[in-house]
């Protein structure tokens, strides 16, 4: 597997720049979403599809040989999404296999998009077989959500953007399902950068591949299910295992609170994925110090 560094965040960056927006990082005052400390918000949820999936699947894309048969992605929706609109805005056909947990909300924008959407009975790994067997039956480009190095390196761009926005970042707070966008942000910073993962309670595949010391399948579900729902760890979040500070967890009540306190304090309607790292802290999961400067991910918003 492809150790991947600044240096393929960096090309990444190159390679979506004009294509993808450079989203803004908001600097929350003191005590907001009932917080002390010097917080700022990573707003991916303003890409174009509502999510920072576009950084990957537009990397992907534009860094691939894409074959006459597009390309076959299998998503709980957001990446799904990326792909769609990546493969229509490069001129490339996109077949998106999706878990029947995967809302109208996720669905009817895909059609949209023009891609061929096929649904599944199951969640996230029955979509991943499906688009698996679709690729070898067509010759297609396999767009895996979080286990590619090109996806993930898109991914790690969000967390490069922060770096120079905020230099001084002490901490930055990031959702993990499969852990592409933790594989990413772990290659683009630098090593005094406190890295925090969050789960779900109902989707701990970071969880449990630590307590059995390897990546495992477990069952998932609850209320970010149809964003975080991988059934197991990818391999590049794995072998960033000891880089990450700190791997928590956050109930689903949890999350629909800090959902509620986005909207209530800065009018962002987050989804469930996009308020969960934020959850960590509302919750108290996570306590910064006096002074730490802390980049919080708000993901999504489909």
């Amino acid at each position: 597997m492809t150790t991947l560094g600044p240096d393929d965040v960096a090309a990444a960056a190159d390679r979506i720049a004009g294509r993808v927006r450079r989203t803004p990082l908001l600097g929350i005052e003191d005590g907001a979403f009932g917080v002390s400390g010097r917080l700022a918000l990573k707003l991916d949820l303003l890409q174009p599809t509502g999510s920072f999936k576009v950084r990957g699947a537009t990397n992907l894309l534009a860094g691939s040989r894409v074959p006459d048969a597009g390309v076959v992605a299998a998503s709980g929706g957001n990446f799904g999404l990326a792909v769609a609109w990546a493969a229509r805005a490069l001129g490339h056909r996109a077949t998106i296999v999706v878990p029947d947990s995967s809302p109208a909300s996720k669905r009817d924008p895909l059609r949209a998009l023009g891609a061929d959407l096929e649904v599944v009975p199951g969640v996230y790994a029955d979509a991943l077989a499906r688009a698996d067997a679709l690729v070898a039956d067509r010759g297609a480009l396999r767009a895996h959500a979080y286990d590619d190095p090109l996806v993930v390196a898109g991914q790690g761009t969000a967390a490069a953007e922060v770096l120079a926005d905020l230099p001084e970042v002490d901490t930055v707070v990031v959702a993990v399902g499969g852990g592409g966008l933790l594989a990413g942000t772990c290659a683009a910073l630098p090593a005094h950068v406190r890295v925090i993962a969050v789960e779900t309670d109902g989707c701990p595949t970071l969880h449990a591949a630590v307590d059995a010391g390897e990546p495992v399948d477990v069952e998932v579900g609850g209320l970010a299910v149809s964003a975080l729902g991988a059934r197991r760890i990818g391999d590049h979040a794995w072998a960033v295992r000891d880089r990450i500070t700190a791997a928590l967890t956050v109930p689903d009540d949890a999350v629909a609170d800090a959902q509620a306190r986005l909207w209530d304090t800065c009018r962002l309607r987050a989804e469930p994925a996009g308020a969960t790292a934020l959850a960590a802290l509302t919750s108290g999961a996570y306590r910064p110090e006096d002074g730490e400067r802390v980049a919080i991910w708000v993901c999504g918003a489909n």
